[in-house]
Order: C-alpha cells, then sequence, then structure tokens
C-alpha cells in the first residue's frame, strides 16, 4: 500500500498503518539481524607464533603458566587457507527474547538445569552461579530480555533453527566452524575480530568485564570485518562441527576467561553436546 497524507485520513486507515507498525515491531523483537558472508578464501586456524602469542597473553593475566601446561591451544588447525560459500549470520548470539519466542510458540523446555545435573559436569562454578540465568517457566530473566540465552545443550540450538526455518520459510542453522571463524575474524589471519592485538576494552571477558553476560551488542568497538558483535568473549557458541563422539567444537571464549587466548577466533575446543552450561549460547546461519 502507498501512504499518503489523503489515505491516512480515511476511516481505518490509522488503525491499519498502527497494526503495520507494531507488526514489524514484534517482527524486529523475534527476527534475529543477519550480515552477508561472501564467498571465498579465508586465512582459518593459527601457527605457532600465534599460539605463543596467546600462551603470553594468558600468563600476564593468570600469572601462572596454566594454560601452556595444560596445552589449550597446541591443537589448533594449522593455519592456512580454507573456502566457504556464501551465507548470512546472526550479527550477534540469539537473545533471550528471541528465544522466548520460540519457547511460546512451540512449548519447549525453556533453558534451566538442576542442581545434580549441574555437579555432573563438574566445572568449577557452584550451582548457585546458575540461578542468575535461570528462566522462570516461560520468561527469561528480568533484566536480561536482550543478554544472549545460555544454558542450551546444541539440540536445543538446532530445535530453535528449525522453528525460525518454519516461520521464516528460510533455512536457518548453526555454522560449521570455518563459517564461524570467517564470520568472526574477516580473510586476513588477525588473532581478534578488531585486529591483531588484544583489547580488553573491545569484549566481554573478565579482563575489564562484569563477570557475567551483557546485552549483546554492546561492544561494539569489537566488531569483525564482517559487522558480527560478540565474537570474542561473552559467550561460547555452538557450532555444527564435531569434536569427537557426542561433542562438538564451541569458539569464542566468555565472560569468565582472561588473557584472553581463548577468545581468539581461531582458539577451539569441544563441550559434550548435551550439556547446559552458563557459558555457551549460539548463533545462526541463514542460507541464502
Amino acid at each position: 500500500m502507498k501512504w499518503t497524507s489523503r489515505s491516512c485520513c480515511r476511516p481505518g486507515a490509522l488503525a491499519l498503518l498502527l497494526s503495520f507498525v507494531l507488526a514489524t515491531q514484534a517482527t524486529a523483537a523475534w527476527l534475529p539481524t543477519v550480515t552477508e558472508i561472501p564467498a571465498g578464501a579465508f586465512i582459518a586456524g593459527s601457527d605457532s607464533e600465534e599460539r605463543e602469542a596467546a600462551y603470553r597473553l594468558d600468563e600476564a593475566a593468570y600469572g601462572s603458566p596454566v594454560t601452556r601446561e595444560q596445552h589449550w591451544y597446541d591443537a589448533e588447525r594449522p593455519r592456512g587457507q580454507a573456502q566457504t560459500a556464501a551465507y548470512a549470520i546472526t550479527v550477534t548470539p540469539i537473545t533471550n527474547r528471541q528465544y522466548a519466542a520460540f519457547i511460546v510458540a512451540t512449548g519447549h523446555r525453556p533453558p534451566a538445569v538442576g542442581r545434580a545435573t549441574w555437579a555432573s559436569y563438574g566445572l568449577i562454578h557452584p550451582y548457585e552461579r546458575t540461578r542468575r540465568f535461570a528462566w522462570i517457566g516461560r520468561r527469561p530473566p528480568a533484566g536480561r530480555e536482550e543478554h544472549p540465552v545460555v544454558l542450551v545443550s546444541q539440540a536445543d540450538a538446532k530445535a530453535y533453527a528449525a522453528w525460525l526455518s518454519r516461520r521464516t520459510g528460510r533455512v536457518w542453522r548453526l555454522p560449521s566452524e570455518y563459517e564461524w571463524e570467517k564470520a568472526a575474524r574477516g580473510v586476513d589471519g588477525r588473532y581478534f575480530p578488531w585486529g591483531w592485538e588484544f583489547d580488553p576494552a573491545r569484549l566481554n571477558s573478565h579482563d575489564a568485564g562484569p563477570f557475567d553476560t551483557t546485552p549483546v551488542g554492546r561492544y561494539s568497538a569489537g566488531a569483525s570485518p564482517y559487522r558480527v558483535l560478540d565474537g570474542a568473549g561473552q559467550v561460547y557458541e555452538w557450532t555444527a562441527t564435531a569434536a569427537g563422539p557426542g561433542r562438538a567444537i564451541v569458539k569464542g571464549g566468555s565472560w569468565d576467561d582472561q588473557g584472553c587466548g581463548v577468545c581468539r577466533p581461531a582458539a577451539q575446543h569441544g563441550r559434550p553436546v548435551g550439556i547446559k552450561h552458563i557459558l555457551i549460547g549460539f548463533r545462526l546461519v541463514r542460507e541464502d
């Protein structure tokens, strides 16, 4: 419909316009924003120089060589050229508000973890720390609507992607490790989304952050060349790439990491696909 000053004065036209605006606002609330990633080559993985720089960052932050002694980065993919097709990826991790639309529409279980299950993970975070991320029924924690959703397994992320695909008529899915890394890093092999040097002001990590999630997109200075936000720190993110039987690669680092060698896009490690962790969320690829 073409809107003119005359058409807006007709009976019912204002009501129709208002309903159009409200529908647009509702769409904006549940539909993730994406950025386009072109087909082509990029530099993936790391070399010994990058891994050494990462260990030195960690040693300065922790005052100990613990990550070096545990060989955190030794098994990263060797630095080299990789290829992807064209795709679009969400600018930020999926938020509690976006995930809530899926919960309400489908009745899928809300993000949660019980005390016994949490204890079985053997993590350093006490169970009590999970409570600030816990949902109340189908509602996310108050004041955290724009924070990244956490306490979701890889299957939960895939279920959300399937629902979003049905609702939009487009294919949404978890990114592969290479798709995630290219979006977060660009093509030139930089160590961090913004460049070659670590800057704690550009991400939500324990170096300068609140030791908690924050609203997505707050660290705009940490954008990648493709305008991807929160690609370092904030939360680790599920990928579709396997890391062994029953495990998947997660990328990106989190709000409780320091250093932050693990926040580099080349960094990788595996987690059990069923874990519901306060440090793990996800973003999605849309196939174009």
